[in-house]
């Protein structure tokens, strides 16, 4: 199972639902605005989280005519509504969630959902979290041996350490191969790589935070 998750980010910068709405096995999700967000193209959320106080009055009224189910809460609370969203997500019990309408607009917001994505990531690896918009996905990799296959759609391939050094990293199947050599924290050398066939990237330490682009 897949749960797509809508926050309610800049329209123009959210990923393209198509892929997902033709799958029998996948669950959307309105964080807040992002319900609205997804009835706009069509598309219509299992559930909508959140304190709703970024939709207009005739937002609401519109979700409230499409009757569906709504876990509301308090504007004064710890937690964003992207993150009540993704804890929502996970009660599904899904094998993947995707993330999209977080990364334009407010840096805060970003910036906090990057790093409730990697805490769930160490928390529930058998769960891949990955966040989306128009020209990039964008996940968090854990040590050990990974696969990524080839996407015409996204040429480049990045790689940063998030958090601590990324520690005896091997690339193999790109245009820049490494051996056992390191990612450290203010690095961007490992930008704007690309996938020859199949890439492989192994790592012994550290969290690598894995951008694929389009131009």
């Amino acid at each position: 199972m897949i749960v797509v998750i809508c926050s309610g980010g800049p329209s123009e910068e959210l990923c393209s639902f198509e892929p997902f709405m033709k799958k029998e096995d996948v669950i959307f999700i309105g964080a807040d605005r992002g319900a609205y967000r997804l009835l706009e193209r069509g598309v219509r959320p299992a559930a909508i989280v959140g304190d709703l106080d970024s939709l207009t009055a005739s937002e609401r009224q519109k979700l409230a005519q499409a009757n569906i189910p709504m876990e509301m809460y308090a504007a004064e609370k710890d937690e964003t509504d992207t993150d009540l969203a993704l804890l929502k997500a996970i009660s599904y019990k899904p094998e993947k969630v995707v993330l999209t309408g977080v990364t334009g607009g407010r840096l805060d917001h970003y910036e906090a959902v990057l790093r409730t994505v990697c805490g769930l990531q160490q928390e529930h690896p058998n769960i891949v979290f990955e966040i989306r918009n128009r020209h990039n996905q964008m996940r968090f990799l854990m040590p050990g041996t990974h696969k990524i296959q080839e996407d015409k759609s996204y040429q480049y391939l990045s790689f940063f350490a998030y958090g601590e050094t990324v520690r005896n990293i091997t690339l193999r199947g790109v245009k820049y191969e490494t051996t056992n050599e390191e990612i450290s924290l203010w690095s961007s050398r490992f930008t704007s790589n690309e996938i020859i066939e199949q890439a492989h990237i192994t790592f012994t330490s550290g969290i690598c935070l894995v951008i694929r682009s389009a131009d």
